[in-house]
């Protein structure tokens, strides 16, 4: 693989630490501004709709420029937000400097995706996805863990001026190794153009996959400091190293993920998810039990992670021609519309409903309901029409 491949990962990994980093730290940014869990962590929706809305309008303003340049200026924006949580006053202010970063976020795993793609053969695209989405892994494997050891040590906001330094690094890495090659560079097209995807119907069922699909494991991840701490009993300096078992299940996973999808895309979509949604559903089992409860972890991590590859070359493989910076971005805004909704649902099982015990369960109906779109998409494809009975492009 191309050294400019690892470069994407290096920036993919600063931006899934700041992503997930939080996740580690609600404990104490719930009780430095005397919030209530819930409400802290909708720190985490904010971030995911602020993808949500800024992955589809940056990458069309950015549409003209160089993708290279893209990407190290959505890296800077990325830097300067971290630095502004570090220093927020407040609980609004905290929530408005995650929004300004998440900005970043969706545009550049999404024109990153786009890159990746273009530095392989066709026949590893899905692998070098794969690649760059491990920056993603060693994000949790490695940042949040960190993250999280931070915040209990030195105070929550130390873990974002780690994350902030972590920025600068992957801008130096990203300048110094994607290379400004006419392969990878962004195409003269017009707006027209960029749209025309959005008439495809199949893509938008793909964006519901990724949504409904994915929103599952954030109903459980984004609460799994005080699941583990208040509900299997382990203790707060323990919750570092079962971070890292997640992580270390998100890499095996996230490469797995990417094989499959290389060999036969449709059915590594549907089993992925179909697996993710029985992991999930078997945490109620499980929770209570220490050692059975790391098990969990881990085969979380393996399910979760094994469908992103297969999430996003499939909306990528419908949005062939001009439109697949758009669509590649669109659906890393789906992967965060599915963070916010499962850290929603996730909230609201916990404040109105029977607690943090019942997440696995309301997490597994979401991943089901995803495959379930999933399993429509592939008949549709089968009778080759939309569901407007309009022929689809594979």
């Amino acid at each position: 693989m191309p050294i400019a491949l690892f470069a994407l990962t290096a920036g993919a990994f600063g931006i899934g630490t700041t992503e997930f980093v939080i996740m580690g730290l609600l404990l104490q940014v719930s009780t430095d501004f005397h919030v209530s869990l819930p409400a802290a962590g909708l720190l985490i929706s904010g971030y995911a709709l602020g993808v949500a809305v800024g992955a589809p309008v940056l990458t069309l303003a950015t549409r003209r420029m160089a993708r290279k340049t893209v990407l190290l200026a959505l890296m800077a924006i990325f830097t300067l937000g971290n630095i502004a949580c570090a220093l927020a006053p407040s609980y609004e202010a905290l929530m408005a400097a995650r929004v300004i970063t998440s900005l970043a976020h969706g545009t550049f795993f999404g024109v990153g995706a786009v890159v990746a793609t273009g530095l392989v053969a066709p026949e590893r695209r899905a692998s070098a996805i794969a690649i760059m989405f491990t920056g993603l892994t060693a994000a949790t494997i490695l940042g949040v863990p960190a993250g999280a050891w931070l915040g209990l040590h030195f105070g929550w906001r130390s873990a974002f001026w780690a994350v902030a330094v972590i920025g600068v690094v992957a801008f130096v890495v990203l300048a110094l190794f994607v290379p400004r090659d006419a392969k990878i560079g962004a195409p003269a097209t017009a707006l027209r153009d960029e749209l025309a995807v959005l008439a495809r119907p199949q893509l938008w069922l793909g964006l519901a996959i990724t949504v409904l699909g994915f929103a599952g494991l954030f109903v459980v991840f984004t609460y799994i400091q005080p699941l583990l701490t208040r509900v299997t009993g382990l203790s707060d300096a323990a919750v570092s190293p079962v971070l890292l078992l997640f992580g270390g299940g998100l890499a095996i996973g996230n490469l797995l993920g990417g094989k499959l999808a290389d060999r036969a895309l449709v059915p590594a979509l549907l089993g992925t998810l179909a697996a993710m949604a029985v992991v999930l559903g078997a945490m109620d089992l499980v929770i209570r039990m220490p050692v059975p409860t790391m098990v969990f972890i881990v085969l979380l991590g393996i399910a979760s992670f094994a469908t992103v590859a297969p999430l996003q070359l499939r909306v990528l493989e419908k949005a062939a021609g001009a439109g697949q910076n758009l669509a590649s971005s669109l659906n890393i805004a789906a992967f965060n519309l599915g963070n916010a909704l499962g850290a929603w649902v996730g909230g609201m099982v916990i404040e109105r409903g029977p607690g943090l015990e019942a997440l696995g369960r309301a997490a597994a109906l979401l991943t089901l309901a995803g495959l379930g779109v999933a399993l429509w998409s592939r008949a549709l494809d089968r009778r080759g029409a939309s569901p407007q009975g309009v022929a689809v492009n594979a």
